[in-house]
């Protein structure tokens, strides 16, 4: 992977370790490795010909976490994002690749070059609020935590859902996720555009999937992997950001109809790659015949492109089952549903 870096003389970067022991004034220090015990933080910012929204919410970013490392992983732009970041903002890391693969790819370049213990992944399209750090960084006292998400206060239709806790469970083989209430602090999985993750953890899992390129299901798949290997994903609903999905990238490059397609091949691929338990096994194997045919009766070919897109990436679900086959956890034992 080739990436251009703008890496500035110094950092600014808040320790964790005063973060989740102080609610005083933070000392600012230059970033250490990891000396004394003591951990830091960087923030990273996927950005993909998302110049509009970078200028508008990136300074209230900077101003929420003014003492952070703060890298921008831009996935080959060419709408003058890097030329604007580095002309406007010197003191933000780029890290510019040279070819556009998708939001897992793009994501891995970023929290690879992070210097942080822990990486706070944001969306171009969301906006934190100024005291978001302090209640979603105080989990990671806990060593058994790998992800912590943040409340999305998300902007849809012109109404405010509140979003980013997350329930699933398994219902005739088949991984079944939706939005849970904001007032537990368990969740199914973290947003990869709204939370945050501790680095070693994230590299002894091998990151986001790209598998899953170019975009949904990647963090839903870190999640529970994660969980699948003894870890703790949680939901803060202090640590508050807005998200504007209106604005998102998605909605502006792809099609309805291709986001659906995306949609429908990658929860076939997060199904093949993770189910393990042997009943939930033979449900998928009887009921997908099925799902399939009233897909059809109902004219929704869009799923079944998705599953034959899935097929063609077999090779590589299996060659992935094979290397993880000793993760224990049983799929049922990881349902939140409520």
């Amino acid at each position: 992977m080739n990436e251009k870096m703008d890496i500035p003389s110094r950092f600014n970067n808040r320790r964790l370790y005063e973060i989740i022991n102080s609610k005083r004034s933070f000392k600012i220090t230059p970033m250490r490795n990891n000396v004394s015990g003591e951990s830091t933080i960087s923030i990273v910012i996927p950005n993909w010909n998302s110049l509009y929204l970078l200028k508008e919410h990136l300074p209230h970013v900077l101003d929420a976490v003014s003492e952070a490392e703060v890298i921008v992983a831009d996935d080959m732009s060419t709408d003058g994002s890097v030329e604007y970041l580095k002309q406007h903002f010197p003191n933000v890391r780029v890290v510019q690749r040279r070819s556009h693969n998708g939001f897992a790819t793009n994501v891995n370049a970023g929290v690879a070059a992070a210097k942080g213990d822990v990486v706070v992944l944001l969306n171009t399209d969301v906006e934190p609020e100024k005291d978001f750090l302090l209640p979603l960084l105080s989990h990671f006292r806990d060593p058994r935590v790998f992800a912590v998400g943040c409340l999305e206060k998300s902007k849809e239709q012109g109404i405010t859902v509140l979003r980013g806790r997350g329930l699933a469970h398994w219902v005739k083989g088949y991984y079944i996720h939706s939005r849970g209430e904001a007032s537990k602090t368990d969740t199914a999985w973290v947003a990869g555009g709204s939370g945050a993750f501790r680095k070693s953890m994230w590299g002894q899992l091998g990151g986001m999937d790209t598998l899953f390129n170019p975009f949904y299901w990647e963090d839903i798949d870190l999640s529970y992997r994660a969980r699948k290997n003894g870890w703790k994903t949680l939901f803060e609903p202090k640590s508050i950001v807005c998200h504007y999905h209106e604005e998102g990238k998605i909605k502006r490059e792809f099609t309805s109809n291709m986001v659906t397609r995306i949609a429908y091949r990658n929860q076939y691929i997060f199904i093949w790659k993770n189910i393990t338990d042997f009943d939930l096994i033979v449900e998928h194997v009887l009921w997908t015949p099925v799902r399939l045919l009233q897909a059809v009766l109902r004219g929704d070919f869009l799923m079944i492109d998705g599953f034959m897109r899935a097929i063609w990436r077999l090779p590589s679900i299996m060659k992935y089952r094979i290397q993880h086959s000793h993760l224990k956890h049983s799929d049922k034992s990881l349902a939140i549903w409520q």
